[in-house]
């Protein structure tokens, strides 16, 4: 297994871009990611984008944000209020979006959703992603759901007990709106980062995982 860390890359990620379709992906999906990043350079310059909300769960996003995002130097929250779960049908408008943001902020990563994620709001981000930034290292990230999806994914972020455990902190914190459904559990969180940990021998035993398609070395 080859193993190297991001600083070792000839262009380190100083400046990241997080992208989500709902209020939640992100911290679910990447939180940890982020939590170690931030921990390893405070510096670094964060982009966070929410692409559908409305009043409540918007306060909720920013609550999420803000917890994830505490220790960064430089940081951008935005959350948008597309209707959930039609995207498709908004994709000219979420086009734009992506059109405006590239002129604003250009990322040496992008963190965004899986390609083969079954939920169609997900699908049209990573889509719009790829479209967007052609130049950049793009990893997807996964979310545990009904349908069924997670994949194999090929890029791990190890996580030690304080990060992981702020994580699940974090997000039961953050969303309550959420917590009626069965599977936003802290044992759903941790089981997936448990089972990533053990599929790439980490040290703490858990890792968050992702899909990574181009990677120059």
């Amino acid at each position: 297994m080859l193993r190297l860390t991001l600083g070792e890359l000839s262009r380190p990620p100083r400046r990241i871009l997080c992208l989500g379709a709902h209020c939640d992906d992100i911290e679910i999906g990447c939180g940890g990611t982020i939590l170690r990043l931030l921990r390893e350079d405070p510096e670094r310059k964060i982009y966070w984008q929410v692409f559908s909300s409305n009043a409540t769960r918007k306060r909720e996003a920013i609550k999420g944000a803000s917890l994830f995002l505490g220790t960064a130097k430089s940081k951008k929250v935005a959350v948008r209020n597309y209707r959930d779960s039609f995207f498709p049908m908004l994709h000219p408008r979420i086009k734009m979006e992506f059109e405006k943001l590239k002129k604003e902020f250009v990322p040496d990563l992008v963190l965004t959703h899986y390609r083969h994620d079954l939920h169609q709001d997900h699908r049209v981000i990573c889509e719009l992603t790829w479209n967007t930034f052609r130049n950049h290292l793009i990893l997807e990230y996964e979310i545990p759901k009904y349908d069924g999806d997670l994949g194999q994914p090929n890029f791990f972020v190890p996580l030690e007990q304080e990060i992981y455990q702020k994580k699940v902190r974090y997000i039961m914190d953050a969303f309550e709106t959420q917590h009626a459904k069965r599977w936003f559990e802290q044992e759903t969180f941790l089981a997936l980062m448990r089972l990533r940990g053990m599929e790439c021998v980490a040290r703490s035993g858990y890792a968050e995982a992702f899909h990574c398609r181009k990677l120059v070395l």
